[in-house]
């Protein structure tokens, strides 16, 4: 066969770039969320800057760490080689392959189903090699589907595991001391420190994005690299993270903000001055146990309980402690909608080609998915399973916050450079077989494709990444930042481990687990929503079968297409 490009596929091609799109969006908005719902969910923080940071990191991992060498099909589910006689075939399969996980995962977000970007791809390949009747990967053997199914129990499991450990370290540490913010100054610089020696660990040994592994940087270098990162953060938390936490919270200086940091010392002293000070009459810290349910009027027992502590003067719940209280976010919200509404009304008389019309009308369209409520609920149900959670103090939790964000930052650009290829790694193997005529089994990247799939996945989980956000969080367990760090940082060290010794995980499944893990801890099962997590499991469990099943049908209908020849 001539090689060059195949005009004559320009119109598959064209369908491809369209799939590719819709599959990248996808994946942000699904698979993103793992990144920063617990965060979000713990008020670390708001939906608008997870937004922000999302467009930021999976962007960075996509450019900066992403493959520079793409399997032509990902996770090897069936061989190139029934291909080599006829490109156009295999240009048909990526597409389909990548339309059928597309469609399955724009179904499950809409519907708050969290599932694996990975297996929905692996699964949309399988139900192509089988219309195609090509030899699938059935037996236990690097990426089979057998593994693939038993990642469904292994990666939760592991997680909820390293999860239950830390936040149970937390609580033996600090929370249930007698003086629990004095021990959690003392211990936050090793928990930071940890946090940044694990993340430099999981950079290391991932490898395989511009970085030597570690059988070429030697077993010394990696060490070096690691003990290096954990000493070098844990002075500098000492240095200036810790004056800073002890003016802001043990002197309720409210004029201070993160950029008064590099302070550090400074801040030791009796009177000191600080620049561009904030304003005095803000809360020492953000209340992380507010209700979150806006179902009706009616007090929770919640409330009950922290009006009580405050009227009789003996403090019931340590929430209360130098906090003002917040608003839930729904009845945040309803400023926004009302916000909204004023403006439409406003310029409704207006042309439609008017600017200002116009205006209103982008804005309203381009904030709608990072200003939706991803933590009110409306259930009475849920509200007593939040309940049922401890409450540890406020000021402690605050003191978890930067932790946590950063973890979700790292795993979040960690998901740009990996989770990436989901996407790009179809239709890479579409636009090299369409561009040169003739099927490659590897094939570089071109920078432009990561670019597009790196800022697609931000705008999916700006536009539509609320869905996940919402039953990944605060529907499955009470957040704060002590648990959400722990759920990030047991998730991150399960990755971590699973990459290493090629174990079948997903990102999906490990945050799941490891929020499970987080949430035994509170010594009461009733704690959990376990109907929510029978959802997600389900959800898994058909993500394979279902992704497959699309794909079959359409690989099907293309390739027994009957051909019409009209005299």
């Amino acid at each position: 066969m001539a090689e060059g490009t195949m005009h004559n596929l320009d119109w598959l091609f064209a369908i491809g770039v369209l799939f590719f799109l819709l599959s990248a969006w996808g994946i942000g908005a699904n698979d993103v969320a793992n990144s920063y719902a617990t965060s979000v969910s713990s008020r670390s923080l708001t939906l608008v800057q997870a937004g922000c940071l999302a467009v930021l990191t999976e962007f960075i991992g996509a450019i900066a760490l992403g493959e520079k060498v793409t399997e032509t099909i990902r996770k090897g589910v069936f061989k190139l080689d029934p291909f080599k006689d006829s490109p156009g075939t295999l240009i048909l399969a990526m597409v389909i392959a990548e339309a059928g996980s597309a469609i399955w995962l724009t179904v499950c977000t809409r519907a708050g189903f969290p599932v694996s970007t990975t297996q929905s791809l692996v699964g949309a390949m399988v139900g192509v090699g089988i219309a195609l009747q090509l030899h699938v990967k059935w037996g236990w053997e690097s990426n089979s589907v057998s593994q693939i199914a038993a990642s469904w129990g292994i990666a939760p499991i592991i997680a909820a595991g390293f999860g239950a450990i830390i936040m149970l370290s937390i609580r033996l540490l600090v929370h249930s001391r007698k003086d629990p913010l004095k021990w959690a100054l003392r211990i936050i610089p090793f928990y930071y420190a940890l946090t940044a020696g694990i993340l430099a660990l999981f950079v290391v040994m991932d490898g395989g994005h511009g970085i030597p592994s570690i059988e070429k940087m030697g077993a010394a270098k990696a060490c070096g690299i690691v003990l290096g990162t954990f000493a070098g953060v844990l002075v500098i938390t000492a240095i200036f993270f810790v004056p800073y936490f002890n003016a802001k919270l043990f002197k309720e200086d409210t004029r201070l903000r993160f950029w008064h940091i590099p302070m550090g010392p400074l801040l030791l002293k009796d009177n000191y001055n600080i620049y561009w000070p904030g304003k005095a009459d803000a809360p020492v810290v953000t209340d992380y146990y507010a209700t979150d349910y806006i179902g009706d009027k009616e007090e929770s027992e919640t409330d009950s309980v922290r009006k009580e502590g405050k009227d009789g003067g003996v403090t019931q719940n340590p929430a209360t402690e130098e906090t003002v209280q917040t608003d839930s976010a729904a009845k945040a919200q309803t400023p926004i909608d009302k916000s909204r509404q004023t403006e439409l009304e406003a310029v409704d008389r207006l042309p439609w080609a008017h600017p200002k019309r116009m205006w209103a009308t982008i804005k309203l369209v381009a904030s709608h998915g990072i200003t939706r409520d991803v933590i009110g609920h409306q259930s009475k149900g849920l509200e007593h399973i939040h309940e049922r959670a401890p409450v540890f103090d406020n000021k402690v939790e605050h003191l978890w916050t930067t932790a946590q964000v950063c973890s979700a930052m790292i795993m979040s650009i960690a998901h740009g450079a990996n989770d990436i290829s989901n996407a790009i790694g179809p239709f890479t193997t579409e636009y090299v077989v369409w561009k040169s005529g003739v099927v490659n089994k590897k094939s570089d990247t071109p920078e432009w494709i990561k670019a597009v799939g790196g800022i697609t996945l931000g705008v999916g989980f700006w536009t539509f990444g609320y869905h996940i956000m919402r039953n990944l969080g605060n529907r499955i367990t009470k957040h704060s930042p002590t648990r959400g760090y722990s759920m990030e940082l047991a998730a991150a060290i399960t990755v971590l481990l699973a990459s290493k010794f090629g174990l079948p995980v997903s990102t999906t499944q490990c945050i799941t687990g490891a929020v499970v893990g987080v949430a035994l801890v509170n010594w009461d099962l009733k704690s959990i929503n376990w109907t929510q997590l029978g959802k997600i499991f389900l959800g898994w469990c058909l993500t394979v079968p279902c992704a497959g099943l699309i794909a079959g049908i359409l690989m099907g209908i293309a390739i027994n297409v009957p051909q019409w020849t009209h005299k």
